[in-house]
């Protein structure tokens, strides 16, 4: 990212000055290993960082695949860093579940499907959640798993929302 962004701005700015944005090719490769060098940039911590960050939006395996590799992380350092989070979530504590089902839960609060539907839409509206989370990039089974679920919270969330809604009026 740092690479481009750097050459994006040297092309702005050679544009303005009728310049040739080539001559600065050297420049832009040794302010990025600089900066590597000094630990400024790590693609690694930066890749974990953001998975956890789409991790609890609720965003699939593939999904944050393509959102890391959009970023410029390259497919070793992205493979990497799924297969650290899944070590790390079999190393926490026991009953905890896989990450992608957290997620697919997570993205299902986040969008009100399934569960977290206002109480007697859900099955009307049970197709259009899978297919929600189909688009979302979550398989058929987890999709399918989440939306016919139960959430804890969900009668808490919505009570709340309803004396809210009350003491407003």
């Amino acid at each position: 990212m740092l690479r481009r962004v750097l050459v994006r701005r040297i092309e702005r700015r050679c544009r303005s000055r009728d310049e040739d944005p080539g001559a600065h090719a050297g420049l832009i490769e040794e302010t990025v290993a600089r900066a590597q060098r000094a630990g400024l940039v790590d693609d690694a911590r930066f890749a974990a960082a953001r998975l956890r960050g789409l991790r609890r939006r609720g965003t699939s395996t593939r999904q944050a695949q393509a959102r890391l590799a959009a970023k410029g992380i390259d497919a070793a350092t992205i493979a990497a860093t799924l297969a650290d989070e899944r070590e790390d979530a079999a190393g926490a504590e026991e009953g905890k579940a896989d990450t992608e089902a957290t997620a697919a839960r997570a993205y299902a609060r986040r969008r009100r499907l399934g569960p977290y539907r206002r109480p007697g839409t859900r099955e009307v509206n049970r197709e259009r959640d899978l297919a929600a989370m189909a688009r979302a990039g979550f398989s058929y089974a987890l999709a399918r798993t989440v939306i016919a679920g139960e959430a804890d919270d969900v009668e808490q969330e919505y009570a709340s929302e309803d004396e809210a809604s009350l003491g407003g009026e």
